[in-house]
């Protein structure tokens, strides 16, 4: 991709919002105009030999492979790959991976193809691989000794709950750790024992040394480093300490010459450790001036889901789905395999804008844009996920024992150019089992004795009733065929009827498992309340059918879409579906039903 060009070349810039603003304002001031770009992250010095950066802007997505991402991860992936790219920058894709207990090459590869797959990339010229938290190891400690040599850090040697006790709260200030006041030789002496092993984990940790007063918690003399014996997935057994993330983060955007740093709002009463970091080490000469900036949006609350890690790793462990991947999963390889589109959810991203308060988006308005992203291109199909078989009585009188009348219907029917799908109308069809009923409600216009009704492409037929079986349920509905009625024929519209059915003939169907989907959780707020998250699941969450679909579907390769007419969007299951075996998931209903 290298350079993005912006997007007001060809189509005018989406609606403003706090975060354009600012990287409009900067634009126009010139904030970020005359820093250079080696090519690669790196300290400041290095920066300032390379010519000046080409990115109008600098956004990156930085998550911490520590899991699947999820459909709260998207917001922040079309926020800041959109804003780079309408605005002539670059956005950094950038592993987070300065825990190294919970991390794993496995949740780096899902999290690579997660992003591609919703249509980004992170190329620029010269370089066309994430960056990675752990690369600029070296860089952190380097800026932790400066710091101790600044006389902004100290090691602690309290212990947890001492450190815990002498913090404060909102009401009372903290206590000065009695580590705080030592000498600057003594607390780097004792730096570099931590760095070498020669400390217990857990023993000490390094601390920047600011203000035990401080109204923001945050800023009392927040940990920086701790020592934790545990083999990285990148960088193995090299390190004996790691860096927090409060203090990770800063220096990655840094080296990275981000302009602009985008974050969800429970990092707000970071941000002032963020600046004091980055505005020390600038004065250091570690970084480029002027350093980043940070800006805070409000996180994607969507009903009927839950995004925590732990809990959706819970839900796998503990086996209430399949995997990651399982379809009711928010995960994006879960929402992947259920049939949402990467377009669908950059729309429903785009439709939900950017703001700074925190509120519910309602699980539908997700479906109503995979409905305006499908309804113009996915191709349509007959399917019966309740069959009961239909016959038509007076059939070998009128055609013939044994004989097929075909019949066909658009694949869609706004793109003739996409042609026709053929299928077979004879003596047995199947349709769905609600579309007879022996004694109709009111406004029942489907089959009951005595009505007529058109078949879907096909001819009208007249109900004459129905076979039970010893339990009183239908097991075969009965009709006569009306001649010459056939869809697209002279005598087509000769009868009148208010009913039409979809069906799909008993010769040519093709038999298929269904798999419809709905919420994973009952209720609309999961998590919020007193109850264990694992009581809200819905138990009805997936119901799985035989089904009778067209002939045109057993050519259905995994991933392909349709709308089954009058069911809704339905997708081949790319895991399981095989040729012979087509294995289908309802994505949604053709509108959203429910609660009703």
């Amino acid at each position: 991709m290298g350079y993005m060009t912006s997007a007001s070349d060809k189509e005018p810039l989406k609606p403003s919002n706090f975060l354009r603003q600012a990287i409009e304002r900067d634009l126009e001031q010139g904030t970020y105009a005359q820093r250079h770009w080696s090519g690669q992250p790196a300290d400041g010095a290095t920066q300032l030999q390379g010519p000046l950066d080409a990115a109008k802007i600098r956004t990156r997505f930085p998550p911490e492979p520590n899991g699947y991402l999820h459909v709260g991860h998207a917001k922040s992936i079309c926020l800041n790959f959109g804003l780079a790219a309408d605005y002539g920058g670059v956005c950094h894709l950038r592993f987070d991976d300065t825990n190294p207990e919970k991390e794993d090459t496995e949740y780096v590869n899902s999290i690579i193809d997660s992003v591609r797959w919703l249509g980004f990339d992170w190329t620029q010229p010269g370089n066309d691989k994430p960056y990675q938290a752990s690369d600029y190891f070296g860089f952190m400690y380097r800026a932790a000794e400066y710091l101790v040599e600044a006389g902004l850090a100290y090691v602690d040697e309290q212990s947890p709950e001492e450190m815990r006790a002498n913090r404060g709260d909102f009401g009372k200030p903290g206590t000065d750790s009695p580590f705080r006041a030592r000498s600057i030789d003594e607390n780097l002496n004792r730096l570099r024992a931590m760095k070498d092993g020669q400390m217990a984990d857990g023993a000490a940790v390094l601390r920047a040394k600011i203000d035990m007063a401080h109204p923001n918690i945050n800023m009392r003399d927040p940990a920086l480093y701790r020592i934790r014996r545990a083999t990285h997935h990148n960088t193995g057994d090299q390190w004996c300490i790691y860096p927090m993330y409060t203090f990770a983060h800063p220096i990655e955007d840094a080296l990275e010459n981000i302009t602009h740093s985008f974050c969800t709002l429970e990092f707000e009463d970071q941000r002032p450790f963020y600046d004091w970091l980055l505005d020390k080490l600038a004065e250091g000469g570690l970084i480029s001036q002027p350093h980043p900036r940070q800006y805070e949006f409000a996180r994607l609350n969507l009903t009927y889901v839950i995004t925590s890690k732990r809990k959706l790793k819970q839900l796998v462990d503990q086996g209430h789905v399949s995997g990651w991947d399982d379809p009711r999963m928010p995960t994006l390889v879960g929402m992947r395999r259920r049939g949402y589109t990467a377009a669908a959810i950059r729309l429903f991203n785009d439709r939900n804008g950017v703001t700074k308060s925190d509120g519910w988006i309602d699980y539908s308005v997700l479906d109503i844009a995979l409905r305006d992203d499908l309804d113009p291109k996915a191709p349509r199909a007959m399917a019966v996920l309740d069959p009961v078989k239909l016959v038509i009585t007076n059939w070998d009188e009128l055609h013939g024992a044994g004989t097929l009348d075909a019949c066909s219907a658009p694949v869609h029917p706004h793109h003739p150019e996409l042609g026709k799908r053929e299928f077979q109308f004879g003596k047995e069809l199947w349709i769905e089992t609600t579309d007879y009923e022996e004694v109709p409600p009111k406004g029942y216009n489907r089959l009951y004795p005595g009505n007529k009704v058109r078949l879907k492409y096909g001819h009208v037929i007249e109900c004459t009733g129905a076979s039970k079986d010893a339990n009183g349920k239908v097991t075969e509905v009965h009709a006569s065929l009306i001649p010459d009625t056939k869809s697209g024929t002279p005598g087509a519209d000769a009868i009148k009827v208010k009913g039409v059915i979809t069906w799909v003939g008993a010769s040519d169907a093709v038999q298929a498992e269904v798999r419809l989907y709905d919420r994973l959780f009952a209720v609309a707020q999961p998590d919020t309340g007193d109850k264990d998250f694992l009581e809200e699941l819905n138990p009805d969450s997936l119901k799985i059918v035989t089904a009778y679909v067209e002939p045109s579907l057993a050519a259905a390769k995994g991933d392909d879409k349709f709308q089954f007419e009058r069911h809704g969007y339905f997708v081949a299951d790319r895991v399981d579906h095989v040729e012979g075996k087509p294995v289908f998931n309802r994505v949604a209903g053709m509108k959203d039903g429910w609660g009703k």
